[in-house]
């Protein structure tokens, strides 16, 4: 069983898709064991209470270093012997030695279809605002590892999602959490935690 640590900021859409395939049975081999939020004020927090998962709020504001907030962080997960980090709508940066240590082990779904608008400041509505400005008829969702280049791990997963000619950045990214999101993260983490995910050479294969 694989102890899973989701890491949060906001509304926890993303979180509750994963406790829902959690409930579901969807996800066997894994257990969401603590959620660790950068807003005390995250109603993530109160989804993961309605569930019974303990929460644990950590600011990196509160540190005088990047490196302490990374030791606190790291204390946390080692603490509860977490196999696998789930970013979902986590909007705090993690240090280029975190990634390293966590290697292939650090989830996070980003609402675009990458390499299409990736990278530094494509977050949130942001991505959606790009997009539409950018007139394409087709966006979605892509689930991959984490490394220290933004939106640049391994590519586990993606989903395209249609375009609608009066589409607003709102409405693209509810359809996007909807039709992509909230579907390709609980199945890659059901993927890593059945041991079927293999990276070769920045390349995810999906193993039988």
């Amino acid at each position: 069983m694989v102890n899973i640590a989701v890491l949060v900021s906001g509304g926890g859409t993303n979180l509750q898709a994963l406790i829902d395939a959690q409930q579901a049975g969807s996800i066997p081999n894994g257990r969401i064991a603590v959620v660790v939020a950068s807003n005390p004020n995250a109603y993530a927090i109160e989804r993961a209470a309605k569930a019974g998962i303990p929460s644990v709020v950590l600011r990196k504001k509160d540190y005088n270093t990047e490196q302490e907030y990374t030791d606190a962080l790291t204390a946390e997960l080692e603490a509860r012997g977490i196999g696998l980090i789930v970013l979902a709508g986590f909007m705090t940066v993690l240090s280029a030695a975190f990634c390293s240590r966590y290697e292939n082990r650090i989830i996070n779904v980003h609402p675009s279809l990458i390499p299409a608008f990736c990278g530094d400041g494509y977050y949130g509505l942001h991505v959606h605002e790009a997009a539409l400005a950018k007139g394409v008829k087709v966006s979605g969702a892509t689930v991959h590892f984490v490394n220290a280049v933004t939106d640049g791990g391994p590519i586990i997963a993606q989903k395209a999602v249609c375009v609608e000619p009066d589409d607003t950045p709102e409405t693209l990214q509810k359809r996007i959490m909807a039709q992509a999101e909230h579907i390709l993260l609980p199945q890659a983490v059901s993927l890593f935690c059945d041991g079927r995910l293999l990276v070769e050479n920045n390349i995810v294969r999906v193993t039988d």
